[in-house]
C-alpha cells in the first residue's frame, strides 16, 4: 500500500527540484524530513511540506505506521513555462522562460 502527495504549478525550476529529490528518495520520512531541513534551496521548504503531507496521508487515510514509512518516489515533472521578454540593444528583446514544476512524493511502509 502507498501514499501520495503533489504539489503542482510551484515557481520553481524542476532541474533544480530534481537534485534534492534524488536526495530524498529511498530514505525513511524522518531522515527526508531531517536531510530538507539542512539544505540551503528554495525548493526544501516546499518539498518538506510534501514529504509531510505524505506521511499525514499514509497515517490518516490509509492506518499505516508513521515509523515504519519511507520515500518509494519523488520525482518532478516540468509544468507550463510563463513567457517573458527583456529588452535588449538595438530593439531587441530576449526571451525570459519561467519555469514552473509539479512534484510529487510516493510513501510505503516497510
Amino acid at each position: 500500500m502507498e501514499a501520495k502527495a503533489t504539489l503542482r504549478y510551484i515557481r520553481i525550476s524542476p532541474r533544480k527540484v530534481g537534485i534534492l529529490c534524488d536526495q530524498i528518495r529511498g530514505k525513511s520520512v524522518k531522515d527526508a524530513a531531517a536531510i530538507l531541513a539542512l539544505i540551503p534551496k528554495a525548493a526544501s521548504e516546499p518539498l518538506a511540506k510534501l514529504v509531510n503531507s505524505a506521511a499525514a496521508n499514509a497515517e490518516n487515510n490509509h492506518g499505516m505506521d508513521p515509523e515504519k514509512l519511507y520515500v518509494d518516489q519523488a520525482f518532478v515533472c516540468p509544468g507550463p513555462i510563463i513567457k517573458r521578454y527583456r529588452p535588449v540593444s538595438k530593439g531587441r528583446a530576449h526571451h525570459i522562460m519561467k519555469r514552473t514544476s509539479h512534484m510529487t512524493v510516493v510513501v510505503k511502509e516497510r
